[in-house]
């Protein structure tokens, strides 16, 4: 049922546009031409230089730019990476000595208390 509304209304709007367009196309060709200013030339001259160099650049170098530059991104950042993850590592290995050093001295003490006793 939707569907049924929402083709209505765009084949309403397509109609509606046509004889807008059909309507207005001869006003148009009536009017008279105007001359370009010798500004807007100099402005289209402009960017259409841009677009020829812009056109001349090989895309090939370019890409082949800014692939090595991603890739020195990710090879830097994984560097970063690598020295965090050693570092925390270090951190917990020390934790973990601390931890089974406080455990095996509290064994020995009590290993010498029983044989005391």
């Amino acid at each position: 049922m939707i569907e049924l509304i929402t083709t209505i209304i765009l084949l309403g709007s397509l109609l509606g546009m046509g004889i807008i367009i059909a309507r207005k196309i001869p006003i148009l060709a009536q009017l008279p031409r105007t001359e370009e200013k010798k500004f807007d030339f100099k402005i289209k001259k402009f960017f259409l230089g841009i677009k020829k160099r812009v056109k001349n650049i090989p895309f090939e170098f370019f890409l082949q730019k800014v692939l090595s530059k991603i890739r020195i991104l990710s090879l830097k950042m994984e560097s970063k990476t690598g020295n965090l993850l050693q570092k925390l590592r270090e951190k917990s290995l020390k934790k973990r000595s601390k931890d089974d050093d406080k455990y095996w001295q509290e064994l020995k003490k009590s290993i010498n208390k029983e044989k005391k006793t």
